[in-house]
């Protein structure tokens, strides 16, 4: 099929293994950057509205298959990477990275500061609702530009998303370009002592080293294990992973990390198979063992390749 013309870079059966933290994955149809809004909206618009289209970051998150993915992945590369603050607002393009708008706002005193150890870009935080230390990205959120898949441009408001835990309502094939948040005023000393703190901690309880994609399923939420009210518990999915006896179960090149059960990480060789395999083991288990049914936290995108 023939692509519309773009000014940005148009790729096609492009790889998405080097794309993805996981470092798996079979190829897309089509990769495009775009060169800046206006360049992501006409193609949008231009493109057959039967062709699906995959709103990818940087991949932190994500599992793509070995078969890889029959769509136009979008990838926001360095004209969607720049940080405003005017005030206690931070305007981020959707590529700016959280640790980046973290630092940028605390130097001008401004406390997003539980972005800082969430991998990923700003704008797959708005679409799962990222968040850390009690903190989401639904309490500093005021507003996020989105190219529709017709191309329109659109800016959405917190009613527009609906956000939940690790959960918005972004419609399938928007793409959001650019965000605005509301953070609080800090001092700039203070915030960079509580960043290097946090980062502190988490290399301290999670496999920073090793190749993974950050939390793999989401934390069970309300349960009871009596059914009564009174006796709701927020569990940890690390807690009923370890309960089932799964610390460091491995398949292939794929391992639950033994330093944090709920992380999936690639010792080195494994397919995206071996990844998702490892995690349904995982969520059976857990099922056996407590009666939860865990949820993934991670995406998974694609097809499984031929000879599955």
């Amino acid at each position: 099929m023939e692509m519309p013309a773009v000014r940005g870079t148009i790729t096609p059966q492009k790889q998405l293994d080097g794309l993805t933290w996981l470092r798996v994955g079979g190829p897309a149809d089509w990769v495009f950057q775009p060169a800046d809004q206006a360049d992501l909206a006409a193609f949008l618009a231009a493109l057959d509205a039967s062709v699906p289209v995959f709103p990818m970051g940087v991949g932190s998150n994500l599992i793509v298959r070995d078969g890889g993915l029959r769509a136009v992945v979008i990838r926001l590369g360095r004209g969607f990477n720049g940080i405003e603050v005017d005030g206690t607002r931070v305007r981020a393009g959707a590529a700016a990275l959280d640790a980046h708008v973290a630092r940028r706002a605390a130097e001008a005193g401004v406390d997003l500061t539980f972005l800082r150890t969430i991998p990923g870009a700003i704008g797959g935080a708005v679409r799962m609702n990222a968040g850390c230390y009690g903190s989401y990205t639904a309490d500093v959120f005021v507003q996020a530009t989105a190219v529709a898949r017709d191309g329109a441009v659109h800016v959405l408001g917190p009613d527009d998303l609906n956000f939940r835990y690790r959960q918005s309502d972004l419609p399938e094939g928007w793409v959001i370009t650019e965000v605005l948040l509301q953070g609080v005023p800090g001092d700039p000393q203070a915030l960079a002592n509580r960043m290097d703190e946090q980062l502190a901690r988490r290399d301290a309880s999670q496999p920073t080293k090793d190749r993974s994609a950050g939390s793999t399923f989401r934390n069970p939420a309300g349960y009871s294990s009596t059914g009564r009210d009174d006796d709701v518990h927020d569990l940890k999915a690390w807690k009923v992973i370890d309960d089932a006896g799964m610390r460091g179960a491995r398949i292939g090149g794929a391992q639950m990390s033994e330093k944090h059960s709920n992380f999936l990480i690639n010792t080195g060789g494994a397919t995206a198979a071996d990844l998702e395999n490892l995690g349904e083991e995982v969520r059976k288990r857990v099922f056996q063992n407590s009666g939860i049914d865990l949820q993934w936290e991670i995406m998974r995108v694609g097809e499984p390749a031929a000879e599955e």
